[in-house]
């Protein structure tokens, strides 16, 4: 069997691909930041119930917040999916349907870390022995998801695997077979270590700014959790760029130069946000993580790209234009984008709170 002959025949645009594009890169930094902070939340809250290194302001933070971000990370991922499947459609559905029993079981996973998250909220005063429990299985549910996404990313992009169902149809097949899956997974999670103990660092200097002193004491903690995080990320990052294949990592054409632009960018901004970060800069520390994010997404999608080269490029996909649906979702990403905003005021502490 030829791989490429299992490649289905992809969907008609209503607009050129680089709108869409262009929408798929900013929906998925903005998933990948709530995302970073709830997995990253999750895992802190857990190593410091189980190695009693408990900081309870910090942990009970974490469980009045993370019900909200698992939500937020949810409904901040449908549109970077939509917009994938619109692009990719006929890989990501493929290798969607490959590993059919484990991605069905996202929803099921879930619900059960969303449940969890709320007796974590609700009942944490009254959990006592059980919060290394509790937090461990919301960091293990969420942890999983994020390995089956992970295998999902990169089956979608290895179509010379698929013709593995032949000998296994009962959708089950998992990417075992990438050599980059277990560093691009590790990648995430120190990312989402760090993002989070940043996140919390940020609060923690919003909270000083408006009058509470005794949250500076609590910031170096935080921002220890992003420093000792960004570093291990660069080892692993390293690990995971030497497995690409060769062809990608090699700088030859516009695709390698934009490449190798935005990494050397992403790298440069990861190591000024380490310097603001060892030096309790938090808001400085976090632009420049933000600069990083961006241009590491940048680096993920041209990775992918060029990944499918032998197979499929975007500027393939053939249009008929229809320009008003795109013009009605972009009125309405807009509102939700400012209701989102006006939600998070709404459960921000007041100012007479944060000074109580």
């Amino acid at each position: 069997m030829i791989p490429a002959q299992l490649v289905p025949t992809p969907d008609l645009l209503q607009v050129p691909w680089g709108w869409f594009q262009l929408l798929l890169s900013t929906t998925f930094l903005l998933h990948l930041l709530v995302m970073n902070i709830m997995l990253g939340w999750a895992i802190i809250a857990f190593c410091n119930h189980a190695f009693k290194q408990t900081i309870p302001a910090e942990n009970q933070l974490i469980s009045q917040k993370l019900p909200f971000t698992i939500a937020f990370t949810v409904n901040f991922g449908v549109a970077p999916l939509l917009f994938l499947q619109i692009l990719y459609g006929h890989f990501i559905y493929t290798s969607s349907v490959l590993m059919a029993v484990f991605w069905l079981s996202v929803i099921a996973f879930l619900i059960l870390a969303y449940s969890a998250a709320y007796i974590y909220n609700l009942q944490f005063t009254r959990l006592s022995g059980l919060h290394t429990l509790v937090s461990g299985i919301i960091a293990l549910l969420l942890l999983i998801i994020t390995f089956l996404f992970t295998n999902n990313m990169s089956l979608m992009v290895s179509p010379e695997s698929w013709v593995r169902y032949f000998d296994h149809p009962q959708g089950m097949l998992l990417s075992f077979t990438d050599s980059t899956l277990l560093p691009r997974f590790l990648h995430s999670v120190f990312a989402s270590v760090a993002v989070g103990g940043l996140s919390l660092g940020l609060y923690l200097d919003w909270q000083r700014r408006h009058g509470n002193q005794a949250a500076s004491a609590r910031i170096p903690s935080a921002m220890n959790w992003f420093v000792y995080a960004t570093i291990g990320n660069f080892g692993v990052g390293t690990w995971y760029f030497g497995g690409l294949p060769a062809a990608i990592r090699t700088v030859t054409g516009v695709a390698g130069a934009f490449l190798l632009g935005f990494l050397l960018a992403g790298i440069t901004a990861a190591i000024l946000s380490l310097i603001y970060g060892r030096q309790h800069r938090v808001r400085h520390a976090s632009w420049a993580t933000l600069a990083a994010i961006t241009c590491m997404t940048g680096v993920r999608e041209l990775v992918r790209r060029q990944t499918l080269a032998p197979w499929f490029s975007t500027s393939d996909l053939e249009v008929a234009p229809q320009y008003s649906p795109m013009i009605l979702f972009l009125l309405i990403f807009a509102a939700g984008l400012y209701l989102v905003w006006w939600m998070i005021k709404l459960v921000l502490p007041a100012d007479k709170e944060v000074r109580s």
